[in-house]
């Protein structure tokens, strides 16, 4: 690519007045780092770790106990210890600063409802947390929560890091058996329920869901509710009838467990993921303040349920004294495609989280938000869940907003956290990931373990990081651990993702390595295939997989919409004129609908274990299970 061609690739550049405000630029100075080029800041970061991680701290201002031995290497990355002198309370950090400051804005799909400030926020938590006292609730026990993404919820959520118990959560609309193979596991003492709920302008009444699945935790001992009562149960405001009104803070290990996560599960009972306190912490300070730029007083908004990573990484905006805005419905309930951006004009939201699909939605429907908002305090759009397409980035700057810092970003569940994303002194580029986010040590790797660019590997990280995971919870955790992340290459994390590194080291993910397509030996990831198909205006939805043909396999396409020879024909010609021919379909069917998991990601791997006449372990972690059927006996079906 020629140096003309990279330059009309940029969409947007940053302001110098942008970068000398930005919390980079301010951070750099107080490392006393050179701001650019960035890739020795990153370098730096990677390269001299303690003290990288330790400037972050005192940076951030994290409220607690440094210590003063930053870093104890172990024999490999799992048994390097972060910060083991450390004490400090996960919930102090984030009811911190002005107690007039605006905490949180609560809204649904019919606006904004409500906000809370810092000091009534504090005196909620406090009597929730001797609530929680009441019943027993100490250091390290499990608080799990069935609930929206609502006030109530952060108040909960909040109480119980408070005591220094470990918060974990699932959202409402999963099954009792989606809900019990995940909390079920960890065995919590008390289980925080919403029981009533709007979805699409539908309200959902699910006592008698919670009911079912209170009685599936034989060691709960209490069961609380939210919006609504049980009979047995206590309700919400009896828990907070108490006259404290200042919470107390356990300090706690910088590596004691703070939240349980879970995978998706849809291999089999989802890995309960456990992360520290001190390690989401430091992380997510460090993705708000260096890389979203998020300053104080913004308001950070990202759409996701309770039981997605990018809850609890919105929750932990308060510690940049951030206000959140906190979302439950539909993103496009019926009255309103543009619900959400109407919410941005009004709570005057200044960092817009989302995904592709969303966006994609918008696209589809001709919507043209620079023409009908205002959308004046939007500073940033992140996106995360899957790769953002190349004609997306062009769609965002036509439509939504012009000077606007865009934002792919990759990581996970497993770290809590991004190892790719954007940042206020990058320019934006068209279709890739911005840069390394720093003090991840990242690169991609071909099978003989060795650095390449322009071409595709395995994402890896070479060094540890504080947000790594203590464990999984439960039997053989430590192996487990192990195993998913360090059996293909010991010493070295080894990400499960497909990418490319350019040559200025931003990114480009391709998909997941284990649903990667390998016809003639060529490795293809299923989103290259998608940054095709899903901007067809006649492909309403599509999923791909590889089919086995003996030693080799064929792309099988399917898609929802209409199907003819004729559209067939134009599909594969848009797929090899913009992916090449070795990326067009053999077979191409149409089904009924696509396979979700329940936190909204295509399952390519359910998909394809159904074609070939297999058995789904976990249909629970799926949203629309019954959409497997369309995938039965598949190769009996007509196809084009």
């Amino acid at each position: 690519m020629t140096a003309i061609e990279e330059k009309t690739d940029i969409l947007w550049e940053p302001s110098l007045s942008r970068v000398s405000h930005s919390q980079l630029k301010r951070f750099a100075d107080f490392a006393a780092q050179p701001l650019y080029p960035y890739e020795r800041l990153h370098r730096w970061s990677i390269t001299r770790r303690e003290e990288f991680w330790s400037l972050l701290w005192d940076y951030a201002g994290i409220i607690g106990e440094k210590g003063n031995d930053i870093y104890r290497p172990g024999e490999t990355m799992i048994e390097d210890k972060w910060f083991p002198e450390a004490t400090l309370n996960f919930a102090e950090n984030l009811l911190r600063g002005d107690p007039e400051r605006t905490a949180a804005q609560e809204a649904d799909e019919e606006g904004l409802q409500q906000s809370i400030s810092v000091k009534e926020l504090r005196s909620r938590v406090a009597r929730a947390q001797q609530g929680l006292q009441e019943l027993g609730v100490e250091k390290g026990d499990r608080v799990a929560g069935i609930i929206t993404n609502q006030i109530d919820g952060l108040v909960a959520l909040l109480a119980t890091t408070s005591l220094g118990a470990v918060w974990t959560s699932c959202s409402p609309d999963f099954g009792v058996k989606g809900i019990t193979d995940r909390i079920g596991q960890v065995e919590p003492k008390v289980l925080i329920a919403t029981v009533h709920y709007l979805y699409k302008g539908k309200a959902y009444d699910i006592r008698d869901k919670v009911k079912e699945t209170f009685d599936h935790l034989p060691d709960t001992g209490a069961l609380i509710t939210q919006n609504g009562t049980i009979e047995g149960a206590t309700s919400w405001e009896t828990l907070l009838d108490s006259p404290a009104h200042t919470p107390s803070f356990e300090q706690v290990p910088f590596g004691h467990p703070l939240y349980i996560l879970y995978t998706s599960g849809t291999t089999g009972l989802p890995k309960a993921i456990v992360h520290s306190t001190g390690g989401t912490l430091l992380q997510h300070v460090k993705e708000h303040q260096l890389h979203a730029d998020v300053q104080r007083n913004d308001v950070l908004f990202w759409y996701t349920n309770t039981a997605w990573m990018m809850y609890p990484w919105l929750i932990s905006g308060l510690a940049s004294e951030a206000t959140l805005l906190l979302y439950d419905g539909s993103p496009a309930p019926p009255h309103s495609l543009t619900h959400l951006w109407d919410i941005v004009d009004e709570a005057g939201i200044t960092h817009f989280g989302t995904s592709p699909k969303y966006l994609e939605t918008l696209q589809k429907e001709g919507v043209q938000l620079r023409h009908t908002h205002s959308l004046h305090t939007l500073k940033s759009l992140l996106s995360s869940g899957a790769p953002l397409a190349p004609e997306q980035y062009d769609w965002i700057y036509d439509t939504i907003k012009t000077d606007v810092l865009l934002a792919s970003i990759s990581g996970g569940t497993e770290i809590i956290g991004c190892f790719l994303l954007g940042s206020p002194i990058h320019p934006v580029k068209r279709g890739v990931l911005t840069c390394k986010a720093l003090g991840m040590a990242v690169d991609v790797w071909d099978e003989r373990g060795a650095r390449v660019y322009e071409q595709k590997g395995d994402l890896v990280c070479t060094e540890s990081f504080p947000s790594m995971p203590i464990t999984f919870y439960g039997e053989n955790g430590d192996e487990r651990y192990r195993s998913s992340y360090f059996s293909k290459r010991p010493g070295i994390w080894t990400h499960g993702d497909l990418a490319e590194q350019t040559l200025d080291e931003s990114f480009v993910i391709y998909g997941r390595a284990d649903t990667t397509l390998n016809p003639g030996g060529i490795r293809i990831g299923t989103a290259e295939l998608y940054r095709v198909t899903e901007h067809l205006p006649d492909v309403e939805d599509s999923l791909v997989f590889g089919w086995p043909t003996g030693n080799d396999e064929e792309i099988v396409l399917c898609i929802t919409g209409d199907l003819s020879e004729e559209h067939a024909a134009s599909i594969r010609r848009e797929i090899r004129s913009k992916a090449s021919p070795r990326h067009v379909p053999k077979r191409i069917y149409q089904v009924s609908s696509i396979p979700y998991t329940n936190n909204g990601k295509k399952v390519e791997g359910a998909a394809k274990t159904t074609a070939l006449g297999g058995t789904v372990k976990n249909k629970a972690s799926i949203q629309n299970p019954e959409s497997l059927e369309a995938f039965i006996e598949l190769s009996e079906r007509t196809y084009y």
